[in-house]
């Protein structure tokens, strides 16, 4: 019954996709409804399995064979929390989707590849080993390359390119670290592979390198990290949610961000735990993702933009619990804030992109001078949107003061154990930044609220939205302030629920973590001091001007900060063609100088050939043959009309356009081989000297 669970909530969802297509074609209601009524299937199968993990009963299948090395998959608590995490998310904004996409295009395209997507996200999650999850991944990302570019317009399109250029080259380069770690272990399953490393047995090549192990868990973590939006490769995250639609962003920040995340957490957890230079550099990479993220959610003046920048900054926050977890060496500090914050973003971002989504429905802008006082006797929207911003801000009460906390309360221990010292030096700063980083987030998050709900504005659209539709924000919203007010009741047993290790919980189990002490709270009381201070003395006098009589909100970013149109498009569209173009033109003119010595020297021809005078020799034979045809026709039956068509010149003119055709496919195909070549030969070096 376990298999058929685990299969059923992979295979469901893809399969359901499919009917809600061909349902679509025939009634738009009955496919809305099918839509709902999967996701809500799903949902219960992930309660089921959730059910029979919570009893000890771990379920694992698989097929062996299939795509070479097999689909294998299994459940845990971490898993089977968040499968339901997602399953419900999904629900919420397929019910969401019936009002916003009701007068949309290409929604019964838009619905299969939702559906197919949660299947995606389902397999990816209950993956046992990588080549499984990267196969999923991978279904995932084309899967909802298709969201990005629902309007079809130039906007979506520029940005679902971005999204699938970085998703296709990250994906072979973490395809790359597979396979050199299948290489060295003979194996992609990560539980065997931490047995290996745990137990220090040798394989048959020899001891395991730490360099080549290193390196391998970079090449991984590279496509995972392009799909979490972290820093340099972030690029694609504000553009994509910005032009989704609003149900497709909120499940592209709250679960399929998440993905890329998981997959370093199983990496981290499987074969780096205790590793210092793993650690420091996720802890530098999570940083400087939050910095970013944040950096840009101040200055964005778009409602959905400066929501997906703060995905960005969210996600350095949780890196930065993951590099905690590798450092302590299964910290439950480190976990419980990283496990919490995972699913406290899900939520979040569940409620305040929907609220983006009723904004956008009812005054068609995005832009805050143009939605400013939409909100205002909305008391409903108003308090769902509170909720979800006091969360994500770090405020004490809120779901996002709890896991927060826990993340901080790691690197304040990971200082404690390190003493003085150079890398301790470097903590302390990321300390600093990541209580700056949460000052910033209040400052954005106070902007957005106030602009919309507080100041006066012109737009004052109603009725607001259906009654569905609001309850879709409005549950969860009601969760997050559960949450936070009773986190020793609630998220304090999620996270113990949700361990990863026995050994993080039984570190757990010497108390419970009194969250409103004064030591907990000063670092909440820094950033919202830093936050206010941003907000009044950065925001409101450096980001705002005066125009027609009143203050509105101007975008001052430079444009050279945007990474892709800096940097990202000048190398691929200008630098690399250049530098392949120019070793082509050598190693083009290098073959035709040897050709030209071999063909002299070597080769030789013993006797000269009578030259052909147009074409080549086979084009002349048969343009004479059918020319005295010609002529003979000419002759007898066609005297009154006779024919004026000359076959040698026909057939020569046709002969090198073909001849030149050819050129141009064997030049493009002979380039292609030869970048393969170089690419093969590099990483046969590679595999012979490591």
């Amino acid at each position: 019954m376990g298999t058929i669970l685990l299969w059923l909530l992979i295979l469901l969802p893809m399969a359901g996709g499919v009917v809600s297509y061909l349902t679509g074609r025939k009634n738009k209601t009955a496919r809305d409804y099918t839509v709902m009524a999967v996701t809500l299937a799903e949902a219960v199968l992930a309660v089921l399995i959730l059910v029979q993990t919570m009893g000890g009963n771990a379920l694992s299948t698989g097929v062996e064979k299939v795509l070479g090395l097999g689909l294998h998959f299994t459940t845990d608590g971490f898993r089977s929390l968040y499968v339901l995490t997602a399953s419900l998310m999904w629900f919420a904004a397929s019910v969401f989707s019936r009002e916003y996409m009701g007068h949309g295009r290409n929604r019964n395209r838009y619905y299969l590849f939702w559906l197919v997507t949660l299947g995606a996200v389902a397999g990816v999650l209950l993956s046992s080993d990588l080549y499984t999850t990267f196969v999923f991944f991978e279904l995932m990302s084309f899967a909802s390359f298709v969201w990005v570019i629902q309007e079809e317009n130039e906007g979506s399109i520029h940005a679902g390119k971005l999204y699938l250029a970085i998703g296709v080259i990250s994906g072979l380069v973490m395809l790359m670290g597979i396979m050199m770690l299948y290489q060295e272990f003979g194996t992609v399953t990560v539980a065997e592979i931490t047995t290996v490393l745990s137990t220090g047995v040798e394989l048959v090549q020899g001891a395991v390198s730490e360099t080549k192990l290193f390196v391998t868990g970079c090449l991984i973590c590279i496509g995972f990290a392009a799909k979490a939006g972290l820093f340099l490769l972030h690029v694609w995250l504000p553009k994509a949610h910005t032009v989704a639609p609003a149900p497709a962003s909120a499940i592209l920040s709250g679960v399929l961000t998440k993905m890329g995340i998981f997959g370093i957490l199983v990496i981290t957890g499987g074969m780096f735990l205790g590793n210092e230079l793993w650690g420091l550099m996720l802890l530098a990479i999570g940083i400087l993702t939050m910095f970013t993220g944040a950096f840009l959610a101040l200055f964005s003046i778009n409602f959905k933009k400066t929501l997906a920048c703060s995905s960005v900054s969210q996600m350095g926050f949780i890196i930065t619990g993951i590099s905690m977890y590798a450092l302590l060496h299964e910290n439950a500090l480190a976990m419980n804030g990283t496990l919490l914050h995972m699913l406290n973003h899900s939520m979040i971002k569940l409620v305040l992109f929907l609220t983006a989504g009723i904004i956008y429905m009812k005054t068609h802008s995005l832009d805050l001078n143009e939605i400013r006082g939409y909100g205002k006797n909305k008391p409903l929207l108003h308090a769902a949107f509170a909720i979800g911003a006091y969360s994500i801000a770090g405020i004490p009460l809120g779901s996002g003061y709890v896991s927060k906390t826990l993340i901080h309360e790691s690197i304040v221990e990971y200082m404690a154990e390190l003493g003085a010292g150079t890398v301790s030096t470097w903590v302390e700063l990321a300390e600093i930044l990541f209580l700056v980083t949460g000052g910033m987030t209040l400052a954005y998050m106070l902007k957005l609220y106030i602009a919309v709900f507080w100041e006066e504005g012109k737009a004052k659209e109603k009725p607001l939205c259906k009654a569905g539709t609001l309850i879709t924000i409005l549950v969860p919203a009601a969760l997050l302030l559960v949450l936070g007010l009773l986190p020793n009741l609630t998220m304090d047993r999620v996270a113990e629920f949700g361990r990863l290790t026995e050994a993080a919980v039984a570190e757990n189990h010497h108390g419970a973590v009194h969250y409103f002490t004064w030591t907990n709270l000063k670092g909440a009381v820094i950033s919202i001091s830093i936050g206010l201070v941003l907000y009044f003395g950065f925001i409101r006098t450096l980001l705002m001007k005066q125009m027609d009589g009143k203050r509105v909100y101007v975008d001052r970013l430079p444009e050279w900060f945007d990474l892709e149109q800096t940097i990202y498009q000048p190398v691929v569209l200008h630098l690399l063609p250049f530098v392949f173009g120019f070793f082509s033109r050598v190693l083009d003119k290098l073959t035709d100088f040897f050709a030209f010595v071999l063909g002299k020297k070597v080769l030789k021809p013993k006797k000269k050939h009578r030259p052909v005078p147009v074409g080549n020799g086979i084009s002349y034979a048969v343009g004479t043959f059918l020319d005295k045809i010609v002529h003979m026709l000419n002759s007898t039956f066609c005297k009154k009309k006779p024919i004026q068509k000359s076959y040698v010149n026909s057939l020569a003119i046709m002969t090198m356009e073909m001849e030149a055709t050819g050129n141009l496919v064997s030049r493009s195909v002979s380039f292609g081989l030869l970048l393969f070549c170089i690419g093969l030969v590099l990483t046969l070096l590679y595999l012979l000297l490591s």
